[in-house]
């Protein structure tokens, strides 16, 4: 980054690094740093505060925003002079906004996400303090990917948290919270970050993710963004995609016990990096956090697929 330097860790920047009266000429730079050339102005008089908590995880990167209200614009005079390229999905978690582009709006309420798209104009803006995780991601090949030719049927389209497509905003929302804490776990799951995303692309559009779209592969990310949840089960996994049950067992037919199996080695293969990312973390612990209904199960599972006990496993790892 040219201007703004590190706040602390090297991916954390904050208002908080410079007088009040420079505050927002140093956010100006942060975002535009971190994301795109915008322009930006405050909503309301008086001292403003931001805090940027930056993740580059390679086929994305993922960044959580706290700030005071505020009007930021991607103008047609800024994209001449820098015309990156990318799908940015802002995903609330507190307070209230809007996106603006290709003549719709969509509101950004709690648990909701709205894709826009930095080749063209578009406008957010919020009356007051905010919070929301904004995932960036390469256009052209997440257009391939979720065979797409442009963005323009998809952006400023409010996909709400109880919509199929909010399941991808729960994930980004969760991987936020968990690079935070753990960034080994994170990193593991953030490799279906881009699927997923490719998927609220086509569900943005209007489109089921069917044929050469809905593939075992998106099924997976589906599973890896929801496997923590014990009671997740194969007609919710078919209700999310809109297919039956017949047609999602169909996807797995050259696995041994189906999606019920890749389910279980998600988990197992989430277990394992925790393991080895916290050697204190109580073995009841991880086995909630992995969507196991219990220690008994975690232990059962566990060594059916890995031929070793948590703690044993734990344990040889660490020699």
């Amino acid at each position: 980054m040219s201007g703004p330097r590190p706040v602390g860790p090297a991916d954390v920047w904050s208002t908080s690094a410079v007088t009040a009266a420079r505050a927002f000429e140093y956010w100006r730079d942060l975002i535009c740093d971190t994301f795109v050339q915008l322009s930006a102005t405050p909503t309301a008089a008086g001292p403003f505060d931001g805090h940027l908590v930056h993740a580059d995880l390679e086929s994305f990167e993922m960044t959580t925003v706290a700030a005071g209200g505020q009007r930021v614009r991607r103008t047609p005079r800024l994209i001449a002079r820098a015309g990156e390229e990318y799908l940015l999905a802002s995903i609330q978690t507190r307070g209230r906004g809007r996106v603006e582009q290709d003549g719709r709006v969509a509101e950004l309420v709690p648990g909701a996400m709205a894709l826009y798209d930095s080749t063209r104009p578009y406008t957010l803006h919020f009356d007051a303090a905010f919070e929301q995780v904004v995932v960036q991601v390469p256009l052209r090949g997440l257009l391939a990917e979720a065979g797409l030719r442009d963005a323009r049927g998809v952006t400023a389209v409010q996909l709400g948290a109880d919509s199929p497509a909010g399941v991808v905003a729960q994930f980004f929302h969760g991987l936020a919270r968990l690079q935070r804490t753990d960034p080994l776990a994170a990193s593991a799951l953030a490799a279906q970050g881009r699927g997923l995303m490719a998927s609220a692309l086509t569900l943005s559009a209007g489109r089921v993710p069917r044929g050469d779209v809905l593939t075992r592969h998106r099924v997976e990310a589906f599973l890896r963004a929801r496997h923590a949840d014990p009671d997740l089960t194969v007609d919710d996994v078919a209700r999310a995609f809109l297919i039956s049950r017949r047609t999602l067992y169909r996807l797995f037919d050259g696995t041994p016990g189906g999606v019920g199996t890749v389910l279980r080695r998600i988990r197992v293969d989430h277990a394992k990096s925790l393991l080895l990312a916290d050697p204190g973390r109580p073995l009841e612990a991880i086995a909630g956090a992995c969507g196991f209904g219990g220690e008994r199960q975690f232990y059962r599972v566990f060594r059916a697929e890995t031929g070793l006990t948590p703690g044993r496993f734990r344990g040889t790892s660490g020699q």
